[in-house]
């Protein structure tokens, strides 16, 4: 039975545990071109230099082959930096590499390795000389960072994309509704009442819209005579329906079952 859950033990190779190793912070500038790189480039070169009863200087150097990897209208970046250098006494940070076989249906499959490449002993911050090439780049990201997101563009063609619309779908139905509504012609009352209480003698109750079909007049001049000759229902099972108020229904009772004569 093999086991779904990702987190479960592995080996850990510890052979490069006592050695130690630094932890380099450099500008996102040189990240970027790093990260162009191909992996056979040299990108720098590290010096360090030793003098008695003074700690190590530490500067890195830019490689020409680094500096023209450049996006169109990309500005020039500093060559020259200085390293500060910190010692880690109280923390304690590793490196950690996990390496995945590349061929997993080789006949002898590898198998997957995660080994401690070193404990951090120093942490080093990648600082540039204030030179005018920095000053310059700063300056350019000041600029940058300080332009408007979204800004007035003059067109000179008309974009239909952004055309803007004269009326609404849904308002063009609703005026043409109202007109319809309005052009119906307003029948006598009494005309109204003689279709209500034919079409009361087919059903008991109705809803507004039917009522609306068979007298063919506005809803609101048909509601204002339905309040006076009939009840709106507000509870189930006959809700929002309306119907003949007491006074004016005319329904047969319901027949009788005769009695049984006895002997």
């Amino acid at each position: 039975m093999s086991n779904s859950n990702p987190h479960i033990d592995r080996d850990l190779d510890l052979a490069n545990a006592a050695r130690g190793v630094w932890l380099v912070k450099v500008p996102k500038y040189i990240a970027t071109k790093w990260e162009k790189a191909p992996g056979n480039l040299e990108v720098g070169k590290l010096k360090i230099v030793k003098a008695p009863e003074q700690r190590p200087r530490v500067s890195l150097s830019l490689s020409e082959s680094c500096l023209i990897l450049k996006e169109p209208n990309e500005g020039a970046i500093p060559r020259d930096h200085r390293l500060d250098v910190s010692t880690v006494t109280h923390q304690t940070l590793g490196v950690f590499s996990h390496s995945v076989p590349a061929n997993l249906d080789a006949v002898v499959p590898e198998s997957e390795k995660l080994c401690l490449e070193g404990r951090i002993v120093q942490k080093l911050e990648c600082r540039p000389y204030a030179d005018n090439c920095y000053m310059k780049l700063k300056m350019d990201e000041i600029r940058k960072a300080s332009m408007p997101v979204r800004q007035v563009q003059q067109l000179d063609r008309i974009v239909h994309n952004f055309k803007p619309v004269s009326d609404h779908k849904h308002n063009i139905e609703y005026n043409e509704t109202k007109k319809a509504e309005g052009k119906k012609s307003r029948d006598d009352k009494d005309a109204v009442l003689e279709m209500l209480f034919a079409a009361f003698e087919k059903h008991q109750y109705y809803n507004i819209k039917d009522l609306v079909k068979i007298t063919r007049q506005p809803i609101v001049y048909l509601k204002e005579i339905l309040k006076d000759v009939c009840n709106y229902n507000l509870k189930n099972p006959h809700k929002n329906m309306w119907e003949l108020k007491p006074e004016y229904r005319h329904y047969k009772e319901p027949e009788q079952p005769a009695e049984n004569a006895t002997d």
